[in-house]
């Protein structure tokens, strides 16, 4: 049964298709995993019954002749995403035991095209977080380890338990959210494949909102063409959310492995931070000669306003968030704590049903929106963000079809080793992401390299608006140049 596990989403489709297996296999076998990798703490909700009925379905079917394109698919579904029936929490206490009535879009256009749902992954609470540690359910452990060493490290943030999940072969693919950084991260620390697409381009129906101007869904999977087949059945329009683009969804997996001659690709002078570790230096150095061997132009670009982009997405996300979260009072649904009022109630509840890293950025957001403070930060950070968004189309309007750039400033690091005394130490994770999500363009990260302690590193490529294809076409030269990275099964 193991093998079935190892196989990518691309390989398990095509041989359900030729019924060289059957999705009750294929899914009994990510069943088992899933149970056997309870330590690493990936799943905050199995659903086996759920998973084997869609499997039964899926199977029937195929049969007919009736498959869609994720028929009998395996794939893991992180908590932000409300499912009809099945507990969804954000991976917080205030939303303990909510059963939404209602499917996500995204989740929903999975299970149209045959999608079966194994369960719901730990993600950092209300996905505010860089390693997955803030999640009420307890931290998740990466499928990796250092070599030589049995120190529990972190896969990254917020959508840790999906990374781990598909890292460890617990599934073929898991949806995940991106708003600084929260799907590229994590699969730039377990050796995974991430893509944030364009704002707009999935639609944020039904996924618990974290700040709505910089949420957006993608999918994680084992490869960057599983990637791609993941993303066509997330995305597309709904009418049901405003900022999704009415956009026709291309055929993204006829993107892989295309020609990437003649594109020109940014190499964006303000990435090379200073203390940047040598080994990240030499991966990105190592990116630039994969794509120049394949056809690419290399061009040096500046995007001046780079430097301003953490601090002023830790004012605008944390903004968004304390108006968003404040819908959550003790009074709907969730967690109740009863008061001497109603006033009393809402403090109690929101005391007790909320971590210290959420309460932290809506103490942060709430004061970056009151009277006298607004103008000084919010309205200056919304400035900071045109800014960004603008040289990124400069760059983009003089040729440039994409940039690369590392996806993090380290390899994973150990459960508890940051962020603890220091919050910013941990924010700084998000140094090359923010930027993305800031000016809402496509970044997708993909598997380069090792460290010298055996640990995945990542590259990112960043891309024009609604054109991932292009991102796709080069980040499949990467991945065919560096190979596939699978973690040593430790638990």
């Amino acid at each position: 049964m193991t093998e079935l596990t190892t196989l990518t989403l691309a390989e398990a489709r095509d041989r359900l298709r030729k019924k060289e297996l059957s999705s009750a296999e294929l899914t009994a076998a990510h069943i088992e995993a899933v149970e056997k990798a309870r330590p690493l703490n990936a799943f905050v909700l199995e659903t086996p019954e759920i998973a084997t009925q869609m499997a039964k379905a899926s199977d029937a079917r195929i049969a007919k002749g009736e498959g869609g394109p994720l028929e009998g698919i395996p794939l893991a579904i992180k908590d932000l995403f409300c499912t009809k029936g099945v507990r969804t929490t954000a991976c917080s206490h205030i939303l303990d035991n909510f059963v939404p009535t209602y499917e996500s879009t995204v989740t929903s256009q999975l299970w149209r095209d045959g999608a079966v749902m194994l369960g719901k992954t730990n993600n950092d609470e209300f996905a505010m977080g860089s390693s997955n540690e803030t999640s009420y359910f307890g931290a998740v452990q990466s499928p990796w380890r250092r070599e030589g060493s049995n120190t529990p490290l972190v896969p990254g943030g917020s959508s840790g338990g999906s990374a781990a999940a598909v890292a460890a072969q617990l599934c073929l693919g898991a949806t995940a959210t991106d708003t600084g950084g929260s799907i590229r991260q994590p699969a730039a620390f377990t050796g995974t494949v991430g893509i944030k697409p364009t704002y707009g381009r999935c639609s944020r129906w039904g996924i618990v909102a974290f700040a709505s101007s910089l949420d957006q869904a993608g999918p994680m999977a084992k490869t960057v063409r599983d990637a791609a087949i993941m993303l066509r059945s997330m995305a597309g329009p709904d009418a049901k959310d405003t900022t999704c683009a009415d956009i026709a969804v291309p055929d993204y997996e006829a993107a892989v492995g295309k020609s990437v001659k003649g594109l020109r690709i940014g190499i964006p002078k303000e990435y090379r931070m200073d203390g940047m570790p040598p080994e990240i230096e030499k991966i990105w150095q190592q990116g630039c000669d994969w794509l120049k061997s394949a056809g690419a132009e290399l061009v040096d670009v500046s995007l001046p306003h780079t430097k301003y982009a953490l601090p002023a997405y830790y004012i605008v996300a944390p903004a968004e968030a304390s108006s968003n979260l404040a819908r959550y009072d003790g009074v709907r649904y969730g967690l109740r704590v009863p008061g001497r009022d109603i006033s009393d109630m809402y403090e109690q509840t929101r005391a007790e049903g909320f971590g210290d890293e959420v309460r932290r950025r809506v103490m942060i957001g709430t004061y970056v929106l009151s009277a006298g403070y607004y103008d000084a930060y919010y309205l200056r950070a919304q400035k900071v963000r045109t800014l960004i968004k603008r040289d990124f189309e400069q760059c983009f309007d003089a040729g440039v079809h994409a940039m690369l750039t590392p996806a993090t400033p380290t390899a994973s690091f150990g459960v508890g080793e940051k962020g603890g005394a220091d919050p910013v130490e941990m924010y700084l994770n998000d140094i090359f992401t923010v930027t993305v999500n800031m000016a809402g363009l496509p970044g997708i990260a993909v598997p380069a390299g090792s460290d010298a302690q055996g640990l995945p590193l990542g590259l990112q490529l960043i891309g024009r608006p609604f054109d991932e294809e292009t991102l796709f076409s080069l980040s499949e030269v990467i991945e065919q140049a560096a190979g596939r990275f699978v973690a040593q099964r430790w638990w």
